[in-house]
């Protein structure tokens, strides 16, 4: 446990995660803590699991941080230790997040914290569209336990209220933001962060960032790159493409580079720190996966001016505007994202207008203080239900 104790008279919420560590929701959470001005909340995240190096990236001296040390599979005494602390700290709300913490409202109501709140981010890696009968019914049984739901994508507003049965009155929609002085366009002469002999001033920089495993189809980006030799055999020998994160498929992904013969072409550096920057090195951003909430990623490389293509799941209709921001492409057919690629590749001025585009976009509706506003207004919103 965390030695940063909390003090003033600001409601305190509780954010229960799975676990603190690299990802999106995760910083999503970093950033909503950061960014929300500290006399009007106070914070605790309690981890499931445990919490990583990742948690230094909280720039707020206030925030206490907790690990329950939850075992693989059905653990009983985790609830029991989320219970006790939960009547330790009394806060005035619980912020659960995603399927992994679901169970946790019915321990926050048997521990007497009344404003409940909950987070749908993203689908379950083994339910990538909510379809799952086990996985409907857990939510409909904690649905009466829950005071506000937050979704980031229209699609998991529908599902929630279609699927689950959440009134419109409980549902509200609130985006993730992206810190557009941090993610920016490339300047004129601006270093960039990729190997010396890997690409030079002509290069044409494909670019993804991503966690190496099979719901983010690393393997369809690499096979559609691939392609592209017979697509675009002049232009083929300028191409690069740049796949930045760790995983358990990133060996794979490496041997598949070897064994196409796309070393020279193909750099996975595995996870970095330095994402801005390289953001600033591309010159276009794909998002393969196979399921999506509202992805960081995707809003990062728009605020960095690059067009995005992306598959149609998720939340990624939400943000990528065919023909003004990007394209959006069939989950799963390496094909068409092959056809898409090369489309892109022989426009230049695609490239541009829609990177501009992206960039405005990203500047107008996708801010970090629109987000912690939203927040805010759900905490206000529980908090006066409660009360009342």
């Amino acid at each position: 446990m965390s030695k940063r104790e909390t003090r003033g008279a600001a409601p305190l919420v509780a954010h229960v995660i799975h676990r603190l560590d690299v990802g999106g929701m995760e910083n999503g959470l970093v950033n909503l803590i950061n960014r929300m001005p500290a006399d009007t909340y106070r914070h605790a995240i309690i981890c499931m699991t445990d919490y990583t190096d990742f948690s230094q990236r909280l720039r707020r001296d206030d925030v206490t941080l907790y690990s329950l040390h939850k075992r693989e599979g059905k653990d009983i005494g985790v609830h029991l230790r989320l219970h006790r602390l939960l009547r330790k700290l009394q806060p005035d709300i619980v912020h659960t997040r995603n399927l992994a913490t679901l169970e946790a409202q019915l321990t926050a109501m048997l521990s007497g914290v009344r404003a409940r709140v909950h987070g749908e981010h993203g689908w379950n890696v083994g339910d990538l569209d909510g379809s799952s009968g086990k996985n409907r019914r857990l939510r409909r049984l904690v649905r009466p336990l829950v005071g506000q739901y937050i979704a980031l994508s229209q699609q998991q507003i529908g599902y929630l209220n279609q699927a689950v049965g959440v009134t419109p009155a409980q549902l509200n929609h609130v985006c993730n933001g992206v810190d557009t002085d941090c993610f920016r366009p490339r300047r004129a002469g601006e270093f960039q962060p990729l190997p010396d002999d890997f690409a030079s001033a002509d290069s044409l920089i494909i670019g993804s960032v991503m966690r190496m495993q099979a719901v983010k189809a690393p393997l369809d980006l690499l096979a559609a790159f691939g392609q592209l030799r017979q697509r675009l055999p002049e232009q083929f020998a300028r191409l690069r493409l740049v796949m930045v994160g760790d995983g358990p498929l990133l060996e794979t992904v490496a041997q598949q580079v070897r064994e196409a013969g796309l070393a020279d072409q193909v750099w996975l550096p595995g996870a970095r720190d330095d994402i801005p920057a390289l953001m600033r090195a591309m010159d276009l951003f794909v998002l393969p996966s196979l399921a999506e909430g509202i992805c960081n990623t995707v809003l990062e490389a728009m605020a960095s001016g690059l067009p995005v293509i992306a598959t149609h799941v998720g939340g990624n209709p939400d943000l990528v505007t065919p023909g003004e921001t990007g394209s959006l492409v069939p989950a799963g057919e390496v094909d068409v994202l092959a056809e898409t690629l090369a489309a892109y590749l022989n426009d230049t001025a695609r490239r541009a207008y829609e990177g501009r585009t992206a960039r405005a976009h990203a500047e107008e509706q996708f801010s970090l203080a629109a987000m912690v506003q939203g927040y805010m207004a759900v905490y206000a919103k529980v908090l006066a239900r409660q009360r009342g």
